[in-house]
């Protein structure tokens, strides 16, 4: 396979879970506008998120004055073409490496991603009101979960649908942390509120944000605790967005590509491994929740550089 054909099936995947994981933030973030606390400002609800999708310099670029607004985040987060990584882009994108890898998946794949693309677009021509966007967001949803039903069920098995699982967990890896540092960063200082209707909520939009709500409660029958939170979204192996589900799985995606001779991606990943072998929710809290996510979304950043080096810059084998 081609390092281009490998690197378009990665970022056709990568791109379509950024779309998806910035369409849920937005839309659990509407849902808390409209039943959190009066007392809460709007800068506050909102300016979380240009924090968790890496977009606080952008904003200050883009509005000078600094204000946060949700018409604002919702812009710029959505469709606001100054923004590499809102959610038009984001879909633009995946659009665009599927054609490029377009004889590796399956007709299916191609002509739903097609079609999405196209409707996300025509929708997204003029400025998106607040109240209209809870609607696309879900449109969100329902697609990239349609796309990834249909990887799941049409495509072959080999490198071509490791490339794919590679993009799409290492994408939600680096959100999960990102949303689980941000939030308990905002959430846990507050101790006035523990225990109260609104720090549930809170921990509730969490959860939510990584559509984990109903299988935490599921799990834990002791309500929501800020350590079981930690263990939840970090530690368990059977939630699909957990940290440790997806160290997992592109484990196993690297096994059916295989590692390249002398590469850094092995390397990379045991360095993944290591990072969650072995500890408990009360040690990471104890070490330091931010510091030791900190340090996990550098070792996922070198991971993707690490890939970037082995494969997507290096020819692989003979060409097909």
């Amino acid at each position: 396979m081609l390092s281009r054909i490998a690197e378009s099936l990665y970022w056709m995947t990568r791109h379509l879970e950024r779309a998806d994981n910035t369409a849920r933030v937005l839309d659990i973030n509407v849902v808390h506008m409209l039943e959190s606390d009066e007392g809460v400002t709007e800068e506050a609800q909102w300016r979380p998120l240009l924090t968790i999708v890496g977009a606080d310099e952008g904003f200050e670029d883009i509005y000078p004055d600094g204000r946060v607004t949700v018409q604002r985040v919702i812009h710029l987060l959505t469709q606001d073409p100054n923004n590499p990584g809102c959610i038009h882009t984001s879909l633009r994108l995946a659009r665009e490496n599927a054609r490029a890898a377009r004889d590796r998946i399956s007709n299916a794949m191609w002509e739903t991603l097609n079609e999405f693309w196209l409707a996300a677009d025509r929708s997204l021509r003029v400025k998106l009101p607040p109240w209209q966007a809870a609607e696309l967001y879900a449109f969100v949803h329902r697609e990239v979960a349609t796309f990834q039903g249909l990887t799941q069920s049409t495509m072959m098995r080999g490198q071509e649908h490791g490339f794919a699982v590679l993009g799409s967990l290492h994408e939600r890896a680096d959100m999960t942390a990102r949303i689980l540092d941000v939030r308990y960063h905002l959430l846990l200082p507050d101790l006035s509120l523990v225990g109260s209707p609104l720090d549930y909520y809170q921990w509730g939009a969490l959860l939510k944000s990584l559509s984990g709500f109903d299988a935490y409660r599921r799990r834990y029958q002791n309500g929501i605790r800020p350590i079981d939170v930690v263990e939840f979204v970090m530690l368990n192996p059977d939630f699909p967005r957990s940290l440790i589900y997806c160290v997992n799985g592109l484990e196993r995606a690297l096994a059916r590509i295989g590692y390249r001779p002398n590469g850094e991606t092995e390397g990379a990943m045991q360095a993944l491994r290591e990072q969650l072998r072995d500890i408990q929710a009360g040690e990471i809290i104890e070490r330091g929740l931010h510091e030791y996510l900190d340090d996990l979304l550098e070792r996922l950043a070198d991971f993707g550089a690490a890939l970037q080096t082995d494969y997507f810059d290096a020819y692989l084998g003979d060409a097909s």
